[in-house]
């Protein structure tokens, strides 16, 4: 297993925690893997956290809850109490042995990023390499943009069977170009806006995503075909279509679910799957938000239409 793919056990024997927490992975930067992972725990062990294996590799956490008088250590030592705030958001250097003293409840999100990822970002972009990130011991930042896509990220924690690996790549690419900007001196530059997909690159794209509604495809998967950077593909697809690749996907499933429901008579969960969402209340959320009433609202109005056309 990959230190990504093993992030989830990692944090739950750095934590202590009971059970290992789901993670969310994306391969969308050349193969390298990011991860995110939700951790709570509201009756802790008391004691010093664990390790982890030192490597190149840094953990951005959002906390969720706040965590006062926090013991901090590195390298072995214990180096100084901070008071840690809810909503700010901290690096971590996994070369330096990063460790603190459990003694209290907490509920924080951790995001991987390997140095692999950084570096991955600065090749496709043609700028030059990210050096340290800004990973001060006790120091927080109050970082909307981090607990807009810990927010986004959250429910598909929660609930993985219902989130597609494009959203997963999507804001996963978004926190990698972030954390390399803020806190890296990344510079991607002010080049001027390339243009969208030729028509063959867009018609092709958009019949990968149609032929996959499950949205098990990654972006690195599709942009790999067209001998694109994740980033540029991306940017070229919303360009061509109005939309980034997996609101366009929720668009397609929305349009075939509407397809089914009108042509035949099929019960909704049965509709659901068909259209690739993961269960009838994913379909009833999804299609309600788009759409603006359930989708046996939207099937009676349309049949009631029909009727009255004939």
């Amino acid at each position: 297993m990959t230190q990504a793919g093993a992030f989830g056990q990692r944090l739950g024997k750095f934590l202590h925690l009971k059970d290992a927490p789901p993670s969310l992975i994306t391969r969308s930067l050349r193969g390298v893997e990011l991860a995110v992972t939700e951790t709570r725990d509201d009756n802790p062990v008391p004691g010093l956290s664990g390790s982890f294996t030192a490597e190149d590799a840094f953990v951005v956490s959002l906390k969720l809850r706040e965590f006062p008088d926090c013991e901090l250590w590195e390298n072995g030592k214990c180096v100084m109490k901070a008071d840690v705030p809810a909503g700010a958001t901290y690096l971590y250097d996994l070369k330096r042995d990063p460790r603190y003293v459990i003694d209290k409840p907490f509920h924080s999100l951790f995001f991987y990023l390997p140095r692999s990822a950084l570096d991955g970002l600065t090749e496709q972009s043609r700028k030059p390499r990210v050096g340290e990130l800004a990973c001060e011991l006790g120091v927080g930042h109050d970082d909307a943009i981090v607990r807009h896509i810990g927010s986004s990220l959250q429910a598909g924690l929660r609930r993985p069977d219902e989130t597609n690996q494009l959203f997963i790549d999507h804001m996963m690419l978004a926190l990698t170009a972030h954390v390399a900007q803020a806190y890296g001196g990344f510079r991607p530059g002010t080049e001027p806006t390339r243009g969208g997909l030729a028509p063959w690159q867009a018609r092709r794209a958009c019949e990968k995503l149609e032929s996959d509604l499950g949205g098990k495809l990654s972006l690195q998967q599709i942009a790999a075909e067209f001998g694109l950077s994740v980033s540029h593909f991306s940017r070229a697809f919303r360009v061509s279509t109005g939309l980034p690749p997996h609101q366009w996907l929720l668009q397609q499933r929305v349009k075939a679910a509407k397809q089914l429901m009108t042509v035949r008579d099929l019960p909704l969960s049965e509709i659901a799957m068909s259209a690739g969402f993961a269960n009838q209340s994913h379909f009833t959320r999804v299609f309600s938000a788009m759409v603006g009433v359930s989708p046996g609202v939207w099937r009676r109005e349309a049949q009631g239409i029909s009727e009255g056309e004939t």
